[in-house]
């Protein structure tokens, strides 16, 4: 741990084979309290596997996890949402017929009764919806009832975090690819998001191609190469071309070939 700062999540050894491909290697990686840690690497160099580790969507062939300095066994998506990591994935999961609240509460509706028939609670749905986006997301929706398949890029990714964050106690948020076929407006808008998050006190695990949004958002930087962790750096004492250099593994690179 560097001084003076809690790890909220810490991975030490961590490896992962798929038969005899071996997809993550003897990782180790650290998520401080507060902070946004990107992890970038090209197609195939274990980002995906280490995130689905962390998510319960695979289990580890060896290495420790821990959650606030305490052992985490994460062998499903039950013991990460109770450890209190939770994903976004670049589909955002979304059923787009439905409006926000009806999406954030999904499977767990509260209801009230009528002589014993139940009714979904529409009123709380939408009173809870508006409370979490608004203070643990940081984004007030005026089309909060409207289905979400009107809303913006953004606005779906608001939503998608609202339902992640929602009855867990959130200690670490994955998102994959969030601005991946985003416009410019609407890409800018989701770094604010994210930007406003983690002013809320949780942190984020930012899985991205995008070096120029990474380094608008992000502290530190963990580059993955061939399942291995290539090298860990500090956004402000860094650059785009070192970053460069550590994915494809070499420092003579141009800093614009990755973006």
């Amino acid at each position: 741990m560097e001084s003076g700062r809690r790890a909220v999540l810490t991975l030490r050894g961590v490896s992962k084979s798929f038969g005899g491909l071996r997809a993550v290697i003897d990782v180790d990686l650290d998520l401080y309290e507060g902070e946004v840690l990107a992890i970038v690497g090209d197609n195939g160099a274990g980002k995906s596997t280490l995130i689905k580790i962390l998510t319960g969507v695979h289990r580890a062939d060896s290495g420790e996890i821990r959650i606030d300095g305490e052992k985490a066994e994460i062998t499903s998506r039950r013991d990460s949402i109770d450890a209190g990591i939770e994903a976004v994935y670049q589909n955002l999961g979304l059923v787009n017929s439905l409006p926000a609240p009806a999406n954030v509460f999904l499977g767990q509706e509260p209801v009230w009764r009528v002589m014993g028939v139940p009714f979904i609670d529409n009123r709380t749905m939408r009173r809870e919806t508006e409370r979490i986006l608004r203070e643990r997301v940081g984004i007030v929706l005026e089309n909060l009832d409207d289905p979400v398949h009107n809303y913006s890029g953004g606005q779906r990714q608001a939503v998608a975090i609202a339902r992640a964050i929602f009855n867990t106690e959130l200690r670490v948020l994955v998102l994959d690819e969030p601005t991946a076929a985003l416009g410019p407006q609407e890409t800018r808008k989701t770094l604010e998001l994210i930007r406003g998050i983690k002013e809320r006190g949780i942190s984020v695990i930012l899985i991205s191609h995008n070096l120029e949004n990474v380094f608008s958002v992000a502290d530190r930087v963990q580059v993955m190469r061939g399942g291995r962790s290539a090298g860990v750096v500090e956004v402000a004492k860094s650059t785009r071309k070192e970053v460069l250099g550590l994915i494809v593994g070499s420092e003579d690179v141009a800093a614009d070939a990755y973006a």
